[in-house]
C-alpha cells in the first residue's frame, strides 16, 4: 500500500488547467505524489496552446489525454482540486478541497496561456510544500 499522498486536479475540459497542474506537480514531486486529473465533461484533446507554454518551461504533457472524472478515482484521493467546475464536482466527506479561480485556457493563445500556467505553478508550489510537511 502506497503511502504517497494522490493529488485529483479537476476541470470542465481536463484539457488545459488541470493537465498544467498535474504536469507541474509530476516535474516538481516526481513520484513523490500520485498526480490524476479529469474532467467533469473533458474535451477530445489537450489544449494546444496549453501543450505549447508547458513545453517552454521544459514540460511535455503530449501524452497526456482528457479523462472523465470518475467516482472512484476522486473517493480515493487525498486532496482533489477544482478549477471551476462548479456544481459537477463531487463531494467527498472527509477530503481536502482547493478550489482554484484561474482563468479557463479554452480557446486562448499561448501568450494568454502563460500567466495561467505561471499562476498554476505558483499554486502548485504552494500544495506541494503542504503536502511536504503532513507527510
Amino acid at each position: 500500500m502506497s503511502t504517497r499522498p494522490s493529488v485529483l486536479f479537476v476541470c470542465v475540459h481536463n484539457a488545459g488547467r488541470s493537465q498544467m497542474a498535474a504536469g507541474w506537480l509530476r516535474h516538481l514531486a516526481g513520484d513523490t505524489v500520485e498526480v490524476l486529473s479529469a474532467g467533469s465533461a473533458p474535451a477530445e484533446t489537450v489544449n494546444p496552446a496549453a501543450v505549447q507554454a508547458m513545453r517552454e518551461v521544459g514540460i511535455d504533457i503530449t501524452d497526456q489525454t482528457p479523462k472523465p472524472l470518475e467516482y472512484a478515482t476522486a473517493e480515493s484521493s487525498d486532496v482533489i482540486v477544482t478549477m471551476g467546475c462548479g456544481d459537477t464536482c463531487p463531494v467527498f466527506p472527509g477530503k481536502r478541497y482547493e478550489d482554484w479561480q484561474l482563468e479557463d485556457p479554452a480557446g486562448k493563445g499561448v501568450e494568454a496561456v502563460r500567466p495561467i500556467r505561471d499562476e498554476i505553478r505558483a499554486r502548485v508550489e504552494k500544495l506541494l510544500a503542504e503536502l511536504s510537511r503532513t507527510t
